[in-house]
């Protein structure tokens, strides 16, 4: 079992590598937003990305998963995904333009910001042109060339919003022509890919696109109203400035997601390799229980210690401007969301298995619900409070429901008395960590006592069993031990 467990381990590692130095190329300019922008300024920032991260999941509507699932006949339906992306791209980029100042206004940044929606609008274009040819790159293997693209555009828009904020002092605006140039960069890479095109379209061939693509479209909405719709209703129940500090904090969160990606990007091929072994569903429950052990350690550190560094000061600066400060309290519900998101892509091993992915469409779909009804019943009352709760609240449904959907097709032994108690131990050692430490010296003391008392609980109070003992103890001596 502990075999199995280790590959896991690197391939999150080996896969997740250059997602995570993507993102955080990305990370970077957060703090930097912080110092050349104002809290409003940065929350319409935010929430007008908000709605790009959504109106992609319109303007894609699955093609590129539609395209690499008909990869075998690429001939034909390179150029009819193409072209039917195209079609539906200017349609919807004429929409945005010819009306900017009612999208400006009715979207509640402001009929002043119209030019954002253009800006908005030519970034969801060049985005679309390049996911087929980037789901091209994925199908014939070339990883680096992939990996490449993505990292010169997202490098090049790091250093343009430096040059255009802080040295030419263009404002929001220049946040949104950096991302507009480093997407252009990531269209003219891709230029030899579109050698394939042809004029013309294969019917049949764009039937089966469309027939596997549009099913996908409701579940990707549904995902993305979880992760990104708080920021628009905020925009609306609160202010502009909320959304910002909201926004900034909420970033902060970055490392705990990555984990999650990193794992979720490994854990899909493991648990299908492994689904038809007999030992599978044992292996896959401790997969579980070792995920949400290291995920409560991370947590306890990061909502420990994120608040520190955001206060650093590097060359008599802070590293996140103290107008942004009022927010850090959201920082743990954050995290916690995050770790309950990747609960959740642990439970969908069982339905993934089963072939019965119509549930994860239903589980997204509620998770949404609970995201939009948790955001306009909270936010009136607790501000940006509020709208990490309704985070927070839906993972926890997204994570429940696909547990309990899942136990009906592959049932999975999972251990959740030591996860209970994983949990109960957490919580101890949080609660004077956040609500007795304070500032200096005696604050971090308290605090590096509190993480280190974590792993001391869980070890000595007999959460972790005598052969896992007996393994951690001869992995660290260098001896090998058999597999559990």
């Amino acid at each position: 079992m502990l075999k199995d467990i280790k590959v896991l381990g690197k391939e999150s590692l080996v896969y997740g590598l250059s997602t995570v130095g993507a993102r955080l190329l990305n990370f970077l300019l957060m703090p930097f937003y912080t110092h050349y922008l104002v809290p409003a300024e940065y929350g319409v920032v935010a929430a007008v990305f908000s709605y790009i991260a959504f109106l992609n999941i319109v303007y894609h509507y699955g093609m590129d998963q539609a395209y690499m699932r008909h990869y075998a006949d690429r001939e034909k339906t390179f150029p009819a995904a193409f072209a039917c992306l195209g079609a539906t791209t200017l349609a919807l980029t004429l929409l945005l333009c010819l009306f900017a100042p009612f999208w400006a206004s009715a979207s509640g940044i402001g009929a002043e910001n119209y030019r954002l929606v253009w800006f908005s609008a030519a970034i969801l274009l060049l985005d679309t042109i390049t996911i087929v040819p980037f789901a091209d790159l994925r199908m014939r293997h070339r990883a680096l060339r992939f990996a490449g693209i993505r990292t010169a555009s997202i490098a090049l828009n790091v250093a343009l919003n430096v040059a255009f904020l802080g040295y030419a002092g263009l404002g929001l605006e220049g946040v949104f022509w950096a991302n507009i140039i480093s997407s252009g960069l990531a269209a003219l890479l891709l230029l030899p890919e579109f050698k394939q095109l042809s004029l013309k379209v294969d019917r049949p061939a764009l039937r089966g696109l469309l027939a596997f693509a549009l099913p996908l479209l409701p579940a990707g909405l549904g995902s993305m109203a979880v992760q990104v719709l708080d920021r628009p209703i905020m925009l609306h129940l609160a202010d502009k400035a909320t959304v910002g500090v909201y926004q900034a904090n909420y970033r902060l969160g970055i490392f705990m997601m990555l984990v999650v990606t990193m794992f979720d990007q490994a854990w899909r091929p493991f648990f299908i390799e492994r689904s038809h072994r007999p030992e599978a569903p044992g292996v896959f429950a401790r997969v579980l229980t070792y995920f949400v052990f290291g995920g409560l350690f991370l947590w306890l550190a990061l909502a420990f210690f994120v608040g520190d560094l955001a206060r650093l000061r590097l060359a008599g600066v802070n590293l996140i401007h103290p107008d942004y400060w009022g927010g850090l309290g959201i920082i743990p519900l954050v995290l916690a969301a995050y770790l309950l998101n990747g609960v959740y892509v642990n439970f969908l091993a069982p339905v993934i298995i089963a072939k019965r992915t119509g549930a994860i469409l239903a589980v997204t779909l509620a998770g949404a619900a609970v995201s939009v009804a948790g955001n306009f019943a909270l936010i009136p009352a607790f501000g940006m409070y509020g709208a990490a709760w309704a985070v927070f609240l839906s993972y926890l449904a997204m994570a429940a429901l696909m547990y309990f959907r899942g136990r009906r097709f592959y049932p999975v032994p999972y251990e959740f008395g030591r996860l209970a108690k994983a949990a109960l131990a957490a919580a101890l050692c949080a609660a004077p960590g956040l609500l007795l430490a304070g500032p200096g010296p005696a604050g971090l003391l308290l605090k590096t006592a509190c993480l280190a008392a974590f792993p001391a609980l869980l070890w000595y109070a007999g959460l972790v069993l005598p052969e896992e003992k007996a393994a951690a103890l001869a992995a660290l001596s260098g001896q090998k031990t058999a597999a559990l």
